[in-house]
């Protein structure tokens, strides 16, 4: 049954010829049927006049006969006349009618087939598919250069099959991050405990806020992740409303100066003096700012800078949080926004975030109807944050 196996779906063409589709096929099925009697009543004509023509010359042959005799005439020229051709044309379209039959059913069982065959493919993958095996697809009858309706179906239904797939091994991802994510706290944590209860730590005030710390760590995560959900399934609510850009800016860059300074690393804010307002929530929107430039102070270092730029583009106002710090590999820069993503594979995240806040500051930003995305020249060079967010009207 799975035909196309785990094959790359073929894109669908919706500039194919019209005769391809389903409409005008089922009409040509129908023009056959009324070809084949209109044939067969013409050639049935054909064939039975000469018989009715001649049947009814001996009749006059005979009536005109039995008038040179003398004799009466018995033959009824006029009725044997309108028989003839009763006869004729019910023969005719008796033929026709058998011959309309035979064609309807054998269209019939042509189109039949070739409608059948690829639904009843659907059916047997859509129960595999409910039973789990996402790997399931359809084979894609016809000529997806020139689809009709069911290869459109076809390639439709495989590429959600695949979505399907995709998905469900993103679930299993999250599954395995979220357990890798809570044991490595719970192993230190675990690790502290069995030091003190076995006298190997000392019951000091730094054991204790080491122990803390690492709670600390595991209930962030659980808050992301809480948070993540609830942004997934867009269980939140908005409240957007006209702000300037130059407030949110600078109240996001005023939150986190203080670990900025602390750290070292320059911030500053390149803003137009007349930008347009935005219509967004106010809360969410420095939620995604906060994100980003927590992300930028994270892989910067000492001495480094990070720069928020704003400018306008059409009806949008584009958001850019530069940073000179570590950079992104190309082949990364299309997952970054992925949850638990890391560019690092064995970088610990004892330092840093639990890596859910870009992944949050996807949604809000797309809830905004706006987009983000990232750019990097390459490691070492620094990264760009960039999302757009719609012109108040």
């Amino acid at each position: 049954m799975n035909a196309a196996g785990n094959a790359s779906v073929p894109q669908v063409d919706k500039e194919g010829s019209w005769w391809v589709r389903l409409g005008p096929k089922l009409f040509l099925s129908y023009m056959v049927v009324v070809v084949v009697g209109a044939s067969v009543v013409h050639f049935g004509a054909l064939w039975l006049a000469p018989h009715a023509f001649a049947q009814h010359i001996r009749a006059m042959q005979e009536a005109v006969h039995q008038a040179m005799t003398g004799g009466q005439i018995s033959v009824d020229l006029q009725a044997n006349l309108y028989a003839g051709y009763r006869h004729a044309v019910d023969t005719a379209l008796l033929l026709a009618l058998g011959g309309a039959v035979l064609a309807a059913v054998a269209v019939s069982l042509f189109v039949t087939f070739k409608i059948s065959r690829p639904l009843r493919a659907m059916v047997r993958a859509t129960e595999y598919i409910a039973e789990g095996h996402y790997e399931e697809r359809v084979p894609v009858f016809g000529s997806p250069e020139h689809p009709d309706e069911l290869t459109e179906l076809a390639v439709h239904f495989n590429r959600m099959a695949g979505h399907l797939a995709h998905s469900e091994e993103r679930r299993r991802e999250l599954i395995g991050d979220v357990a890798h994510e809570l044991r490595t706290p719970l192993t230190t944590i675990k690790g502290y405990i069995e030091g003190l209860v076995d006298g190997v730590l000392p019951p000091e005030r730094e054991t204790y806020l080491l122990i803390c710390q690492e709670t600390n760590r595991m209930s962030r995560l659980i808050d992301d992740l809480q948070e993540l959900s609830r942004v997934e399934a867009g269980a939140y609510e908005l409240h957007p409303r006209p702000l300037s850009v130059q407030a949110l800016v600078e109240t996001a860059i005023r939150r986190l100066e203080p670990q900025f300074r602390e750290k070292g690393v320059a911030v500053r804010a390149d803003l137009p003096e007349r930008l347009p307002q935005v219509q967004v929530d106010r809360d969410r929107m420095l939620q995604v700012l906060t994100n980003l430039l927590g992300n930028a102070l994270h892989y910067t270092p000492s001495g480094g800078s990070v720069m928020v730029k704003a400018y306008r583009r059409g009806s949008e106002i584009a958001i850019a949080v530069r940073d000179t710090g570590e950079g992104i590999p190309a082949e990364h820069l299309p997952h970054i926004f992925q949850r638990f993503y890391r560019v690092d594979k064995s970088r610990s995240r004892t330092g840093g975030g639990t890596g859910i806040g870009l992944t949050i500051a996807k949604h809000l930003v797309e809830a905004h109807g706006g987009r983000i995305w990232a750019e990097s020249p390459g490691k070492g060079q620094g990264s760009t944050f960039t999302f757009t967010l719609p012109v108040s009207s």
